[in-house]
């Protein structure tokens, strides 16, 4: 799942999974953009096992302060008719340094049962996941709470990630992120016990970004390159 703000990963604001990568209009209107990933990582774990391309539409609501509605998706290259799709729906609403952001994370389709495929079936056997979340924004620092809601996930999995800019030089930026999350959602699926499951550290120049990515829990590792468009 996506995206998405962003020690050692990805995430919301560190690559949005790699997440978007347009920025709004402060006076309202649409942005469009689109990126291409070697691997689609989200809080520590590969979706796809194919190079992806992502396209993301978003819609800033004039004369509300920058509430943002949007759309994003990732799109595995490599596979057959059942390679992995996925379609997310948004809405943030701004706060000063905090943001606060409802998801629809929709995973498509499920070939072994079509009938539970439908977009709008948000049943614990759908493709679906709602999820809450808050981030704040400070300088160089941004924080992250999420929790699922509805859907498919009737363990209401809770995520936490930090991640910190420590390098601003000669075009190049990097940063650092750490986020941890219940086992049972983002990591080896053996309980609900809450742990480490991403860290990474990603550099970036204009539109290129490359990121090194690593679950302690699963002990699985990426090393993820993106261009944004």
């Amino acid at each position: 799942m996506k995206k998405s703000a962003k020690l050692l990963t990805l995430a919301v604001a560190l690559i949005a999974g790699f997440g978007t990568s347009t920025a709004q209009a402060a006076d309202g209107g649409f942005k469009i953009g689109a990126d291409l990933v070697s691997s689609y990582v989200w809080r520590g774990t590969e979706y796809g096992n194919s190079p992806a391309v992502q396209p993301a539409v978003s819609y800033t609501i004039p004369g509300t302060g920058g509430i943002v509605v949007g759309l994003w998706g990732s799109y595995a290259i490599n596979g057959n008719s059942d390679r992995y799709k996925e379609v997310d729906a948004s809405i943030t609403f701004p706060a000063g340094p905090l943001s606060f952001t409802a998801t629809n994370y929709n995973v498509l389709p499920n070939y072994s049962n079509l009938a539970k495929s439908k977009t709008f079936n948000f049943d614990k056997d759908g493709p679906n996941v709602v999820e809450v979340s808050a981030a704040y924004a400070s300088g160089n620092l941004a924080l992250l709470a999420a929790i699922n809601v509805a859907g498919k996930d009737t363990d209401n999995a809770k995520y936490c990630e930090a991640s910190y800019k420590f390098y601003d030089k000669d075009g190049y930026s990097a940063k650092g992120v750490a986020g941890m999350g219940n086992k049972n959602f983002y990591g080896d699926g053996s309980s609900d016990k809450f742990v480490l499951v991403n860290t990474g550290i990603s550099v970036s120049k204009d539109r290129y970004t490359a990121a090194y990515v690593y679950n302690p829990n699963t002990e699985a590792s990426s090393l993820v390159f993106m261009a944004s468009f």
